[in-house]
This record gives C-alpha cells, structure tokens and sequence, in this order.
C-alpha cells in the first residue's frame, strides 16, 4: 500500500483515544521508556480540561498543578487574556521573513522596558534550550581570542548539543560525549572555584541560573550574584544568567537577578514567556555585547530562526507580560511564597525524612532523606527496586497524584527533591491542600513526626479528600 493511501489520524480520532491507544502510540512511535516511567508512577492519566490552577481528567475528577509547566504556567493553565490575543492576530502572517513583524518589534521594546539595566538587544526562538544556544553562540563572537565558557556543576541549561555541553550531569551528557570543546564547569556557590578558573584570562564567558532549578532548587548564598557580576567584569568575562525557569515574577521577583540587584550581559528568557500558550524562547543582551558579533549589514544573519518571532507567540507575549505586571503577581509570588515556604519548613521540623525545604518564591524544592528499605517496599506494594531507591521523590510524588489529586514531579538532576512550583495565580488555600497532603502521606507511612497539630489547627478548614 502507498504511503497515499493509508488511514491517518485526524483531530477527533486522536481526542477519542483510549489510555491503551496512547501508550501503544507513544511505545511504537515516540518513546517506549517515557511509557514505562509514567505508567510506573501514574502519571499518564488522561486531561480534558484545563483552567488556570487546576485540570481534570476524563472521569471529571478535578487536580490541582504544582508542577506549573516547570515554570511555564505562571498565568495558569489556558489564561483566557492570552487566548484571546493570539486569536485577535489570527489573520495576520504568522511567518514571512520579507517583512518586519510590528509585533515582535513592540515586545523586544516592551522587553527591555522591564529587564535589568540596559539590556535591549532581543533575539526570539521557540524553546529556552534555543535561548541558551543563542546566547553561548553571542558571547563567543563578541569577545574573541576567547573560547572558554564556564558553567556551574549540577546545572540545567537544556538538552541541545550547546546547552547540554553546559548542563551540569553527566548522565544527560555522557551518551553524546564529546561536546562542545572548551566547557569547564565550577561549583555553584563557590566564587573562590570560579575566580580561580576566571583568572586564566581565556573564559569568553560563565553562564549561570540564579537558583539551581533542575539541580534540586538550590539557593545559593546571599551575594553570591553580585560578587560573580563583580568578577566577571574585573577578568572581562560575559555574564549569561538563565532566567529561563526564574523569570517572570516566580521567585517574587520580575526576574531572579534583581534580588541582587545584578545586571546581566545576556540573559536567557522562556517557559512562562509566552503566557502557557505560546512557545517563546529569547535571550535579551546588552548593546555594546550584541554590536560586538551582529553589528551591521554583513552580520545581520549569522544567527537566525524560521519561526523566531512568529506573530502568534508575540500577541501571546505582549499579553501575558502585561498580565504578569497588572496583576502584580510577582508580589503575589513572593507573599505566597514566604507562606508556602514557612508551613513547609515547619512541616520539615517535624519529620526527619524531609532533609530540607527550600527556594525563593514560588520556586520550592522539598529533598527528602533516603528511607529504611521497609518504608520503601510499602510504598511500592513490595516491589522494591533500583528505581526506588534512586527517585523516592517521584514516589511521593506518585500518592500526591493518586490520593489527593495534586500534580508535582521531582526535579531532573535530584530525583529525590520534588518540586512544589504552582502557577502565580495559586490560592492560600491550596497551599495548604498542598502541605496537609505531604503531612498525611509521611504520616501514613509510618515516619516519625508529631501530628501536625499547629499548622492543622491554622488551616483546619481544608478539605483534602473530595
């Protein structure tokens, strides 16, 4: 049979599958190990509906998000404001590369009304790995006779080749060894680490998140930014922060940086870019560091991208940044945040399990202790294994989905951290929801720990089981 002939799939075909379909596609013609991983925990559950804290499945039960897009969903799920302006430019070109698109040139002007300092150049992609790509290709040409880019160990910048040659674990790198020459990584936190390399005066630049994400949600210690901006200029390196997961008021902040108060000379932008609708990614450079490698007629187009700027994703975010500042969510984050973060380390006081809670924000990271083997074989039902032992994180995260219908996930380098990162719009009262879950399944698992009593007595009025 020709290739012309055959049946394919169309929208309503693919809506109307069943559980067993999708895992039987996803195994055949996408990735059969991503299947056997959700299936292992839950988490290929089917989602119909989606509103901005919350999505329910197809038998109606409603889940509250911690997960959030990995911080991409700092609107929420399906922001209607942003919906309706990607439908308000629907008739226009979404790409035509012989034109000057107004729509990105308003939102790189509205970009750099809001980032640090005089970062103004804009450069717009689709994904924060393609920000990142752009931003390491931008620091090479603009300090040249330099070849060198540091990067911190246990960091995440993406999974392209470039990212991934700076991305700090070595299980995501060694298939695909040998990377980009000359990435050296540092300790994240240790500046005595990163001016002893600084100081060989060959480092083209340090690429840096200001709070590890993926790493576990690691915070460094206060200052840290600040003295690395410090030495970046003193051995005239480029400094490159990913604000990808950071940004846009999650860590009670516009962007991580300011708390510092820190200036990049590139910065890497995506996920809660284009409002949870839109895939954006962008890196936003200085003036003096951009001129350095794209200045002029005959450089114009060493760096480019087919659907980089697209009119689609820019309506999206134009809106969504307005969104983010008239509603003030950044403050929003950071009062809910210091909430969370509270009830959370009280929570961490009481059970020896928890090793430590921690973040900035709505950015919150909860690492727990490796558990006795019992523990572990009554959480998995006696099926104790090497998967086990290495993500009990994404054990715990599999009751918060199953017994009380909240979505969350570990973090990519530390399977044992589970990441509690809601969309900005979150209510106290999930929070709460949140923290009563933890508490209930630690409890039920025997861990030591007292009853909770004072943080159930402030929120008594939460209902965990519907």
């Amino acid at each position: 049979m020709s290739n012309s002939n055959k049946k394919l799939l169309d929208i309503d075909a693919a809506l109307q599958m069943e559980r067993e379909d999708i895992r039987h596609y996803y195994r055949r013609y996408i990735n059969s190990g991503l299947v056997d991983m959700m299936s292992l925990m839950d988490f290929d559950k089917q989602f119909v509906k989606a509103q901005g804290e919350k999505v329910w499945d197809a038998e109606g039960r409603e889940y509250l998000d911690f997960l959030g897009g990995y911080g991409a969903l700092n609107l929420g799920h399906n922001p209607p404001v942003v919906q309706k302006a990607v439908e308000q430019v629907g008739e226009r070109p979404n790409i035509l590369q012989a034109s000057l698109n107004p729509l990105a040139a308003a939102f790189a002007y509205n970009l750099a009304q809001v980032t640090p300092g005089d970062l103004e150049k804009v450069f717009f992609g689709n994904s924060g790995t393609e920000a990142v790509e752009g931003a390491l290709k931008l620091a090479r040409a603009a300090n040249p006779g330099r070849s060198k880019i540091l990067y911190c160990k246990n960091s995440f910048h993406g999974k392209s080749f470039g990212s991934l040659s700076v991305t700090g674990r070595e299980k995501y790198r060694q298939p695909f060894l040998p990377l980009l020459p000359d990435c050296d990584a540092v300790e994240f936190g240790n500046l005595e680490d990163l001016e002893m390399k600084l100081s060989r005066n060959d480092v083209a630049a340090f690429i840096v998140e200001p709070i590890q994400g993926e790493g576990g949600v690691i915070v460094p210690p206060e200052g840290y930014l600040a003295e690395v901006r410090q030495l970046c200029d003193r051995y005239k390196a480029i400094l490159i922060v990913d604000e990808i997961q950071t940004g846009f008021g999650r860590t009670g902040r516009l962007f991580a940086c300011e708390h510092e108060e820190v200036v990049p000379d590139i910065m890497c932008l995506a996920k809660s870019l284009g409002g949870g609708v839109m895939p954006i990614g962008a890196y936003i450079a200085r003036p003096h560091i951009w001129n350095r490698a794209y200045k002029g007629i005959d450089k114009y187009a060493l760096h480019t991208s087919t659907f980089g700027g697209n009119s689609l994703a820019m309506a999206a975010g134009i809106v969504a940044l307005q969104q983010i500042i008239t509603e003030k969510l950044t403050e929003q984050a950071e009062e809910k945040g210091n909430y969370f973060l509270a009830i959370l380390q009280q929570l961490q006081d009481e059970y020896d399990i928890i090793k430590e809670v921690r973040g900035k924000g709505l950015l919150i990271g909860m690492e727990f202790n490796q558990p006795a083997t019992g523990v572990l074989n009554k959480l998995t039902g006696g099926k104790l294994n090497k998967l086990a032992v290495e993500y009990f994180g994404s054990l715990v995260a599999s009751e918060l989905l199953d017994k009380y219908q909240i979505i969350t996930a570990y973090t990519l380098n530390n399977p044992n951290v589970i990441r509690l990162e809601p969309p900005l719009i979150v209510t106290q009262v999930s929070l709460d929801k949140a923290t009563l879950a933890v508490e209930e399944i630690l409890r039920d698992q025997g861990f030591k720990g007292v009853v909770f009593n004072s943080i159930r007595t402030a929120i008594s009025n939460v209902s965990l089981h519907r």
